[in-house]
């Protein structure tokens, strides 16, 4: 499989899922063991460099079609015979393909799914769930960033009574952003998802529950207006920048633009951190950023001046300013480290 996707090879890729449904392979060992494991070394290699972004896309596309085999086999296709889920993605969040996955294994397992896919706003799904009543939601997200989105859907779908089950890479390690944002329930993957649904009811939601209720700290307001300020907060950053790191006076348009849309990214984890509570997110995504720049022989030198320019920007934030200089220190030991490896 994973040399056909590697290849772009559509027909190949599908040909390799249907003969092994014909030869008796489970559908969802298909799907949790072969398809989901591909698209995570696929990422993996976007993030090493080893595959382009259109090669990203050209091999999610091809397993998201191979999904599809899976679910139209006739060996696959069955009555439902258990109650109602709603799978949806948290609204801004593209990443599908893990949804799908889940849905799919949920259908194997004999639930009837609503699979709405990605970017579903909130008002779009409780209007769903006030027309179909299902018995749960299952609502992915990817980036962290979709945080304070997740956390809206979530308590949006249990003001209407219906329970929310999270998963995904935004929730963090071990669930942890699930917790805090009052989720009924966390899974680390699909398998242990339709798992936890078939065990028993997810529990009845807290009536007049309210998103300030899982998180006092946004009483401070930065998270607020350090969102709402990121486009102002950028611009000033990118202008300023070329005087702390004269390197950028050379940049082409292009690595200026790129230098752009990475400040920007800056910032939407900045809020994100602020949002949750918790540095370690912030700090975690400009190492691991560091580490995409690596891998593609772009240097991470710029990122320590613009942490500098960003905590002159929000001085009145005390949040932010102890967010933006723990994310410099983290940054700092990396590099410390990764030189001290290479030598």
């Amino acid at each position: 499989m994973w040399e056909s996707v590697t290849a772009f090879d559509e027909s190949a890729a599908i040909a390799s899922v249907v003969r092994a449904l014909d030869e008796g392979v489970g559908a969802e060992e298909l799907l949790l063991d072969v398809i989901a494991p591909v698209q995570a070394r696929v990422g993996r290699e976007w993030e090493a460099n080893r595959l382009t972004v259109a090669q990203e896309h050209a091999a999610t596309a091809i397993n998201d079609r191979a999904v599809t085999a899976v679910a139209l086999h006739p060996s696959v296709r069955t009555a439902p015979t258990r109650g109602r889920i709603a799978v949806a993605c948290v609204d801004g969040e593209w990443h599908a393909l893990p949804a799908r996955l889940l849905a799919e294994v949920l259908r194997v397992r004999g639930w009837r799914v609503d699979y709405l896919g990605a970017r579903v706003t909130a008002p779009h799904l409780v209007a769903h769930l006030h027309r179909t009543g299902p018995e749960a939601v299952a609502l992915s997200a990817s980036l962290a960033t979709r945080l304070p989105a997740a956390h809206a859907t979530i308590t949006a779908c249990q003001a209407v009574g219906i329970p929310v089950i999270v998963g995904g890479a935004a929730f963090g390690p071990g669930g942890r952003y699930a917790r805090l944002l009052g989720a009924d329930c966390w899974a680390p993957d699909a398998r242990a998802a339709a798992d936890e649904l078939a065990c028993a009811p997810l529990p009845r939601v807290r009536p007049g529950h309210q998103p300030i209720d899982d998180l006092p700290h946004l009483k401070d307001q930065e998270y607020t207006l350090v969102a709402r300020s990121r486009r102002r907060l950028v611009g000033s950053v990118f202008r300023r920048l070329a005087d702390s790191y004269p390197a950028m006076r050379v940049y082409t348009e292009v690595q200026r633009e790129r230098t752009a849309e990475d400040l920007s990214h800056i910032v939407e984890f900045l809020a994100a951190a602020l949002y949750t509570g918790d540095e370690d997110l912030f700090c975690g995504f400009l190492v691991w950023t560091a580490g995409v720049l690596d891998a593609r022989g772009v240097t991470a030198a710029p990122l320590l001046p613009a942490l500098e320019l960003l905590e002159r920007e929000l001085q009145d934030f005390p949040r932010a300013t102890a967010t933006l200089r723990a994310g410099a220190a983290r940054l700092t030991r990396a590099a410390s480290l990764t030189a001290g490896t290479a030598e």
